[in-house]
């Protein structure tokens, strides 16, 4: 990525991504604190939180980081609290966290790994935001991550793409919930070599498959989901709000 062309669109700005520490919550977090804004970082282990910090400071990045499973109440209520008593106000919070416990079919997941589905990906989202509401600025902008995968949902990913439309459906209502003083969208990434897709993508078989499958014949990138989060996060999305991009290199996607 050639920073040169980047530019500072969230100076000023307050921003906290959860799940942030590796993968596309990482990326967007680096991309928001290139384009000049405070990022709050968390994750599950301090370790990673502080190796995260490190990486993003070398880059002259104004970073904070916090420990915090989205599932737990206490946790969540100190990442808010903490970047309220930091920076005095949030401007922008990309939901990103997930969890996919279990490659079953439907009507096959216990109802232990259904419980985390919906935890996870669903009801944290919104528990997280009922506490930032309340410090959100004027003009703020939430950004969902959810998945080609919410558009149809496949086989070993089924109920995690179920909820991953969950989110569609999230997007739309807050949208309208809370405008018009914060914008609410969401970003749907396709196939991403991470950490958390590592058992598709590290198959090669299945990688390349993906790849002729996909009109633009690559796998995403996360600067490629970080760009597009940046963008509607941004005042240049600023009549934008309802909406979910799909980043996935022309992969079909429809309701």
């Amino acid at each position: 990525m050639d920073k040169s062309k980047i530019g500072r669109r969230f100076e000023g700005k307050v921003a906290i991504v959860t799940a942030s520490t590796q993968g596309i919550g990482f990326s967007i977090a680096h991309r928001l604190g290139l384009e000049g804004a405070s990022v709050v970082i968390s994750s599950r282990r301090q370790k990673n939180v502080d190796d995260a910090v490190k990486k993003l400071k070398e880059e002259g990045i104004e970073v904070f980081g916090l420990v915090c499973h989205v599932s737990n109440a206490q946790q969540r209520k100190n990442l808010i609290d903490q970047t309220v008593q930091k920076y005095g106000k949030i401007d922008v919070v990309v939901s990103n966290a997930a969890a996919n416990p279990s490659v079953e079919t439907i009507l096959q997941t216990k109802e232990s790994a259904l419980d985390k589905l919906w935890e996870i990906n669903v009801k944290t989202s919104i528990l997280l935001l009922q506490d930032a509401s309340p410090h959100l600025a004027e003009g703020s902008s939430i950004v969902f991550i959810s998945s080609i995968s919410a558009f149809q949902p496949p086989a070993g990913l089924a109920m995690y793409g179920v909820t991953k439309t969950a989110l569609l459906g999230l997007t739309k209502a807050l949208a309208n919930e809370l405008a018009p003083r914060t914008r609410v969208n969401c970003v749907a990434p396709g196939f991403v070599p991470t950490h958390f897709a590592s058992y598709i993508t590290n198959n090669e078989a299945i990688r390349k498959s993906l790849e002729e499958k996909t009109p633009l014949k690559r796998l995403g990138t996360t600067e490629d989901m970080a760009a597009a989060t940046a963008f509607l996060a941004s005042d240049d999305a600023s009549y934008i709000t309802g909406e979910t991009i799909v980043v996935a290199g022309g992969t079909p996607s429809r309701l």
